[in-house]
């Protein structure tokens, strides 16, 4: 059996279906983590859901995590069942990070015609995902409080955070959220001392950046990392 933690995603199917199926190879055996993100800026979101959603009926282990994305998608969604003669501000909001291209793929030009069964994937999708070692989220947690797991919205919209280890029995954590170089992400994992966090989004839709571009793979248990060039893109 092994383990394979993948950040955001952003609507890049084919670089997904690349990494799961040409290197990783997994079976039912398996168990993928996902940090969120798995829509917008990519021209698949789609299809990034229906592979996903596709690997879960077949009773592969998945494990997704909910990150600001589709939070935006499902907040636009729900109010625009309420004001469809007006553009609710959380759907302008959601469009400067990328809602175009997730609309575009499922052929609608409203968040309310998103089809109802993918808005309840994305609610369904969990916070947070507790492993021996770490504490898997898409973007951080709120240390400033007594339980940073009653947070919610930290865990997909922080930025800055400091790990206190007595608030997550010794273990760090490994998110998403904000991308960062390659060479950065190889030398937290491979130098772990020092560093409370694993940072693995390496910008997937970042194409024209050095050291960006890349859906990432990382075995928490051998500290395997892998880098899959985008293929959407």
């Amino acid at each position: 059996m092994a383990r394979w933690i993948i950040p955001d995603i952003h609507g890049c199917a084919k670089t997904l279906k690349s990494l799961v199926e040409s290197f990783l190879k997994i079976t039912k055996e398996d168990e993928l983590f996902f940090l969120g993100d798995f829509i917008d800026r990519g021209p698949r979101s789609k299809e990034v859901i229906d592979y996903l959603m596709d690997l879960q009926e077949k009773g592969y282990r998945l494990h997704c995590l909910k990150g600001n994305h589709e939070d935006y998608c499902i907040k636009a969604w729900e109010a625009d069942q309420k004001w469809h003669l007006f553009k609710p501000e959380i759907q302008r909001s959601w469009e400067k990070v990328g809602a175009s291209a997730t609309l575009k793929s499922f052929g609608v030009k409203h968040p309310r015609e998103i089809p109802q069964q993918y808005i309840e994937w994305m609610q369904g999708l969990e916070y947070y995902h507790e492993l021996e070692d770490y504490i898997l989220v898409h973007a951080g947690m709120n240390f400033n409080i007594d339980n940073p797991f009653e947070d919610l919205r930290s865990m997909i919209w922080v930025r800055n955070f400091k790990v206190d280890f007595n608030k997550t029995n010794g273990r760090r954590i490994i998110h998403g959220h904000i991308p960062v170089d390659y060479s950065f992400i190889d030398h937290v994992i491979h130098h772990q001392k020092g560093y409370d966090f694993i940072a693995l989004d390496n910008g997937v839709f970042c194409t024209e950046q050095t050291d960006m571009g890349n859906l990432m793979a990382f075995n928490p248990d051998t500290n395997v990392l892998f880098a899959q060039t985008n293929l959407d893109m």
